[in-house]
């Protein structure tokens, strides 16, 4: 019969096993079975090293716990990990009887269930975000067992897996000799690009990777610095204890056909608002347009309400800001959206609206969740954009996509586009990054990233602008978009 295992959040060094008896699989189980029972029956795990690191894996996992999901841990052993998750719909699933049996005592608002990795079909699913941590070190068949959890998944799940560094190898035989971590059999030892091509057999694509833990004591002072800040720089990465990968399954198109709302933020644009009702395609199961006018000094406004009346076959709503700045704009509108997908087009129509349907498509096929426009990779029209704002572009480029983990080649484009029922996510969990962002863009793409959302970058030919002036100031904007990166990284990258 196969197995669950799975180191219980413990770091642990190998000792030999030995043969039990019948064919290979079997005796793999049989083995393992003896192993975890009798660690489970040794009592609290929590001395020597486990502790600290267990905790830092828990605050690692947390942040993709988003309120109401329901977790799954397989491999829980004696469900501390799960315990500090703090979701309010929690499973532990371990193969042991003996590991259960004390989560129980040790966690009883939890629920945990005695089955195989490798056979979970008596489980009910789906599940929000599934975990295994430290678990595929240990099994026999990690594409069986993947295979398992994608059954158990819709398109929305989300599954974080870590595991052990090999280079960490005879550092955990040495702490297993000195009693500062617990033994575990002969393990698997999987590099990144091992564990992505499992995941892809298995039905799955990777989102990101990222590695944690580079000094695995609870050591004031030192143990946040190394485990907050070093670890996430060359070349430290390379030398941590365990690697992260959040994965989610593969693309599929969505069988029910979404209407789409487009919000249109503007501010002295009074002779671009025909425009967008000419130019502007019907997609998915219809269009609403929501106009929000920011404070216009021309007669942005009545222009708007002008060509409303004069389109009464186009779905539309019109608001005016209190508040300032397109993130405030964005915000009222969406927050009066009546469609399934969210879209913004700036009303300088420097992105062309005929190109909203490739973002339409992008989202619906699920290539993506979160579809950001780029600028920078077709040529510029003309004076589409000046020098200082395409070299300002390029950096906070660089320096977003690796504060986020995912490559933003954009992040300034007006348009992006992401399912409502994300953003009321994002919107749930706002606080976590304050009240800064003015453009609205960063608000977005730090919610998608945190959620770990696929953000899928669509280039588009940027125009230049027929009407108007822009309303970016190039260099007070500089600043904020620094103070931005600095936020990001302290509350994506080093937390």
């Amino acid at each position: 019969m196969p197995h669950v295992a799975k180191d219980t959040g413990i770091i642990s060094a190998k000792v030999a096993d030995g043969p039990v008896g019948g064919d290979a699989r079997e005796r793999y189980h049989a083995a393992r079975l003896a192993h975890w029972n009798a660690l489970a029956q040794e009592g609290d795990d929590r001395r020597g090293w486990g502790g600290y690191y267990r905790r830092r894996l828990a605050h690692v996992c947390r942040a993709f716990v988003a309120p109401g999901c329901r977790v799954l841990e397989i491999g829980s052993g004696l469900g501390d990990l799960i315990a500090l998750l703090g979701a309010d719909n929690a499973v532990g699933v371990d193969f042991s009887p003996e590991m259960v049996r004390r989560a129980r005592e040790r966690h009883p608002h939890i629920q945990f269930i005695c089955a195989d990795a490798h056979d979970l079909g008596g489980l009910d699913g789906p599940f929000d975000l599934i975990i295994l941590s430290d678990l595929i070190n240990d099994l026999w068949d990690v594409q069986e067992v993947l295979e398992h959890v994608a059954r158990l998944s819709t398109s929305r799940t989300r599954v974080v897996l870590n595991f052990h560094s090999r280079l960490w190898e005879p550092v955990l035989a040495v702490a297993g000799a000195l009693g500062l971590a617990r033994p575990t059999l002969h393990q698997n030892w999987f590099t990144v690009s091992d564990a992505v091509n499992l995941i892809e057999l298995a039905g799955f694509e990777a989102i990101r990777h990222w590695e944690e833990v580079l000094w695995p004591l609870g050591t004031p002072v030192l143990a946040p610095a190394a485990n907050r800040y070093l670890v996430k720089v060359w070349p430290f990465r390379w030398m941590a204890l365990t690697n992260f990968l959040l994965v989610r399954p593969r693309a599929r198109r969505r069988s029910t056909t979404p209407v789409v709302s487009v919000v249109v933020p503007a501010r002295n644009e009074a002779g671009n608002i025909p425009q967008v009702f000419s130019r502007l395609p019907e997609m998915g199961g219809g269009t609403e347009i929501i106009f929000v006018e920011g404070h216009s000094k021309d007669d942005t406004f009545a222009a708007i309400l002008r060509e409303v009346a004069a389109h009464p076959e186009r779905r539309c709503q019109v608001f005016q800001q209190t508040g300032e700045g397109k993130g405030d704009a964005v915000r009222l509108g969406y927050a009066h959206a009546k469609g399934d997908l969210l879209m913004i087009l700036d009303a300088d129509l420097t992105v062309p609206p005929e190109d909203l349907p490739r973002f339409y498509e992008a989202a619906q096929s699920g290539h993506g969740e979160f579809i950001n426009g780029v600028r920078l990779v077709y040529p510029l029209e003309g004076e589409a954009m000046r020098f200082w704002n395409l070299v300002g572009n390029k950096f906070f480029g660089l320096a977003f996509s690796w504060v986020l983990g995912q490559p933003i080649k954009d992040t300034l484009c007006g348009t992006k586009v992401l399912w409502k029922s994300d953003y009321e996510l994002i919107a749930a969990n706002r606080r976590h990054f304050g009240d800064l962002d003015p453009f609205g863009d960063f608000d977005l793409l730090f919610g998608a990233a945190r959620l770990g959302l696929k953000i899928v970058d669509l280039p588009i030919r940027y125009r230049a602008r027929t009407y108007g002036s822009t309303n970016i100031q190039r260099w007070r904007h500089g600043v904020l978009l620094l103070r931005m990166v600095i936020l990001a990284a302290r509350r994506l990258k080093f937390w």
